[in-house]
């Protein structure tokens, strides 16, 4: 183990101290250096082929978050929290969007575009088929991402609270991300729990390991 390892411990600590954080403290900011590593682990993402068919939106307006609340069954958390992340797809997946990807890809990688054409063809021959569901693919890439910030974030005993309890057509609305060329399909506020959360002294329900977990 080098140096700056984190231990074992520590990684289940920090598992374990997380929760779905119904109550943050809205009088407590995450600092910006602290926010700077939660941005960066959402774009270091890992998603199919390396596509990234999404957008994240940090929602800053004080008086659009007051809007979504009716549309997020009442959870006050949307305003209450530091930061509220929406996390969206790209409504158009299509053959520019992969030449795209491929000649930012080559560019990145110092290599001709040329070299990555079969890749490219992959691609798009995925994304044609029939039997995809470009939407639905798309919308579990999303949520690799949202478990990527969520682990980011309590490591750094930042809380947050996943949520598809709200109403993604009026987000779009309201954000105006329809124009834009998304669409919403995951919310997550980050920040601080408030000390009279009652659940974050709760202890987790799950299931023990043999019954989930099993080697064959």
């Amino acid at each position: 183990m080098t140096s700056n390892s984190v231990s074992t411990e520590q990684v289940l600590q920090q598992l374990n101290w997380r929760y779905a954080t119904k109550k943050f403290d809205p009088t407590k900011k995450i600092p910006e250096e602290v926010w700077q590593t939660l941005t960066e682990s959402l774009v270091l993402t890992p998603s199919s082929f390396g596509l990234q068919p999404w957008k994240f939106f940090i929602i800053s307006n004080p008086e659009l978050r007051q809007q979504l609340v009716e549309h997020s069954w009442g959870q006050k958390q949307v305003v209450d929290a530091s930061h509220l992340v929406v996390l969206t797809i790209k409504k158009e997946m299509n053959e520019a969007e992969v030449d795209r990807y491929v000649q930012y890809t080559a560019q990145v990688r110092h290599v001709e575009a040329e070299s990555l054409a079969g890749f490219g063809k992959v691609i798009k021959g995925f994304l044609a088929n029939p039997n995809l569901n470009i939407s639905e693919w798309a919308s579990r890439q999303v949520y690799i991402a949202l478990g990527q910030f969520m682990a980011t974030a309590a490591f750094l005993n930042i809380d947050t609270c996943p949520m598809e309890g709200f109403v993604p057509a009026k987000y779009d609305e309201i954000l105006g991300l329809s124009e834009l060329g998304y669409h919403s399909v995951l919310v997550c506020p980050a920040g601080y729990r408030a000390e009279d959360d009652k659940y974050a002294s709760q202890p987790k329900v799950r299931y023990p390991q043999e019954e989930v977990i099993q080697y064959i």
